[in-house]
């Protein structure tokens, strides 16, 4: 039975976090924002605070913490600034997670105490120009040459795929469009004949890089492949059901962020001489609001008791992220409107709130993917 109540850990954190962001985020965030500038010195510090390998076992330097831990740390540093959360989020779940998860021992000790405590940074490679959601018609190519593969292609929306140290990259090695003709590589920064390409100009997350990675006859040793040959799809999807957490978790910060934040000035601001939280058309918006929330922090708790029990989290980490990121979308909604003129501003943090909460609604998986992941799920039963 799922414990609503915070554990020790999770307060520890969610303390931990508030007292770090308020020195080291939020005096600095507009201006990231503005700049659209990427703090890479600000993750490794979050490495060094255990932030970064949040579910890595200690033995490979991580902190050993669960799900329950790790979606607290992501809703807190969403409230903070998204962005940062977001990029947080993709370090843990996406490329480190897919070598915790299908790595060698080999791999492991090599890659995961590097990016537990972000002495590098981790970068993970699906997404194509000309297949989002169609990751099956790849048109990345991984030919095997010898003991090497040479890769070709190009990856976009890849977050760190300027500044990323290291990068989980799934190829073709087979058929178009055969679930078991892609593999996942592991491939450094500096390897010749791959680098990050064009930064993507963004509506919001602008603290988070988010760039194209290029491959030109790039040679990898077959010594840097993920698990089996042909596995790398199925691999990917399994990563996605733990990435999907993320981004609910993700949404659920962005939320209780805009939530706070008109609550509190709705008791503050004053018309007809009296706050504005007394009146009912701004009473029943909280009311909404604090509804939604609190069903999207269940649905993501329940998705994250789940994986912390070993069990399979297609269904419910599929539903925890399309409510969760569409909340995120509907109350920061409502945030700015109750903010009125202001909340048009960037004075206040709504507008943010507002630009960012749509990137969950898209990454990872868009609402209609997991619609037409929760449908399938539910009518197999």
């Amino acid at each position: 039975m799922l414990n609503f109540t915070l554990n020790e850990n999770q307060r520890m954190i969610a303390d931990m976090i508030r007292d770090f962001g308020a020195k080291e985020i939020t005096p600095f965030r507009k201006d990231w924002d503005d700049k659209q500038h990427f703090p890479i010195e600000l993750f490794k510090k979050l490495g060094q605070l255990g932030l970064m390998g949040v579910l890595v076992p200690h033995e490979y330097g991580g902190a050993g913490f669960g799900y329950f831990e790790y979606v607290t740390a992501i809703a807190e540093l969403a409230k903070l600034d998204p962005a940062i959360g977001l990029s947080m989020a993709a370090h843990n779940s996406l490329c480190t997670n897919h070598i915790l998860m299908f790595g060698s021992e080999e791999q492991k000790q090599k890659y995961l105490p590097k990016l537990a405590t972000c002495e590098w940074l981790g970068a993970w490679g699906l997404t194509e120009p000309n297949t989002g959601s169609d990751a099956g018609n790849m048109r990345t190519v991984a030919k095997k040459d010898g003991d090497y593969y040479i890769i070709n292609g190009a990856k976009n929306f890849i977050t760190h795929g300027f500044s990323g140290d290291v990068a989980v990259v799934i190829a073709r090695t087979g058929e178009i469009g055969d679930s078991h003709g892609m593999t996942a590589f592991v491939v450094e920064k500096g390897t010749p004949g791959f680098r990050g390409g064009r930064k993507e100009d963004k509506l919001g997350m602008r603290a988070s890089e988010t760039a194209e990675m290029i491959f030109e006859d790039c040679k990898v040793h077959e010594s840097q492949v993920l698990g089996e040959v042909g596995e790398g799809f199925i691999q990917s999807m399994k990563v996605l059901d733990g990435g999907r957490i993320s981004i609910a978790a993700l949404s659920l910060g962005i939320a209780e962020g805009a939530l706070e934040a008109s609550i509190q000035y709705s008791k503050e601001r004053q018309q007809f001489n009296q706050p504005i939280s007394k009146f009912q058309g701004i009473s029943f918006k909280l009311a909404d609001m604090a509804t939604q929330v609190e069903a999207a922090s269940l649905l993501t708790f329940k998705a994250a008791d789940l994986k912390n029990r070993g069990e399979k989290v297609t269904l419910e980490g599929a539903q925890a992220k399309y409510y969760s990121s569409e909340v995120a979308v509907s109350v920061s909604n409502e945030a700015v409107q109750i903010f009125g003129g202001y909340g048009f501003t960037k004075d206040y943090p709504v507008e943010k709130y507002y630009r960012d909460a749509k990137l969950c609604t898209i990454g990872e998986g868009t609402s209609e993917i997991q619609k037409l992941v929760i449908s399938r799920e539910v009518l197999r039963k």
